[in-house]
């Protein structure tokens, strides 16, 4: 066996290792936790007083795991002629995947340019990496419908701006960042003594660029992107629900949330689909980077 198939085994070994080890300790808390939860400072015959330290482990908020899978099999509704609940969650998950590789897409784009910028004049990136850090802290709950109307407003020629498109950017918003630091950080790694030689080369600063400086970023991109892969699904998850966008998994959730009290293994359905999505764009993003792996010996080596 070679070491990159023993390297793939151990990983998904330890992969598969991981979730039923949270299948356990789910399990396990709900047998052996407080079935209202636990809060401290809490005045006795006033409900919810207190705070919470400890969540509930009664069946409305921690249903069996069980349960949970055998609530995917049946219809979304009381109707035994509904989309069966997994099928729907799928439906909404493949809707949400588009939407987040889409946004992906442009935070690679946007990212790797102002990556390549900031690089290739400072005063750009004192002047820009103080903002793109900023920029994250604006909240998406607030973001998002401006996006929305700003974006209703665009008119060319017969082009009409849909809703699914506002989503896009809020998941590109997230996604390039982790990208444009990433970037930035592996455009400068070339020691001095490899961009001397290049100069010395002759080679100017495009093919500097091509032959020196993007290989060497390549171990710092990869793990910048799925990073961003996953903050573009938590930013169409959100997005989804601000815009208003049905169809979607962030809608889903939302929708499901009525029936806490009266089903709530059917409100885990659509969690769980959103996990399931952000390792989806995880593992895409990893399959993107196999042609790479060339090009990060030092990364796939520590």
């Amino acid at each position: 066996m070679s070491t990159r198939s023993r390297s793939l085994l151990f990983s998904s070994a330890t992969g598969i290792a991981g979730v039923a080890l949270l299948a356990v300790l789910w399990e396990g808390y709900k047998a052996l936790g407080p079935a209202e939860g636990l809060r401290i400072g809490a005045v006795e015959g006033e409900r919810g007083s207190g705070v919470m330290v400890l969540p509930r482990t009664d069946d409305v908020a921690m249903p069996h795991l069980i349960d949970m899978l055998v609530r995917l099999l049946e219809p979304v509704s009381s109707s035994a002629a509904d989309t069966p609940l997994w099928l729907a969650v799928v439906q909404a998950a493949s809707l949400s995947l588009g939407i987040a590789l889409c946004g992906l897409a442009i935070g690679l784009v946007v990212g790797t340019v102002l990556a390549v910028a900031m690089q290739r004049v400072r005063i750009v990136e004192s002047a820009v990496l103080p903002l793109v850090i900023l920029s994250q802290t604006v909240p998406l709950i607030a973001l998002a419908p401006l996006v929305r109307s700003w974006g209703a407003r665009i008119e060319i020629g017969e082009f009409e701006w849909q809703n699914w498109m506002s989503v896009a950017v809020i998941a590109a918003y997230l996604a390039f960042f982790p990208i444009a630091v990433g970037m930035l950080r592996g455009l400068q790694s070339p020691s001095a003594v490899d961009v001397e030689l290049m100069d010395s080369l002759a080679s100017g600063w495009w093919s500097t660029l091509v032959r020196l400086r993007l290989p060497a970023a390549v171990p710092y991109l990869v793990p910048a992107l799925k990073l961003a892969g996953a903050s573009a699904v938590v930013g169409t998850v959100v997005a989804e629900v601000s815009v208003g966008l049905p169809g979607g998994i962030g809608r889903m959730i939302m929708e499901f949330a009525g029936f806490v009290s009266s089903d709530p293994a059917k409100v885990w359905a659509p969690i769980t689909g959103a996990l399931l999505l952000g390792l989806v764009v995880a593992g895409l993003v990893a399959l993107a980077g196999l042609p790479l792996n060339r090009f990060r010996r030092t990364e796939l080596a520590s």
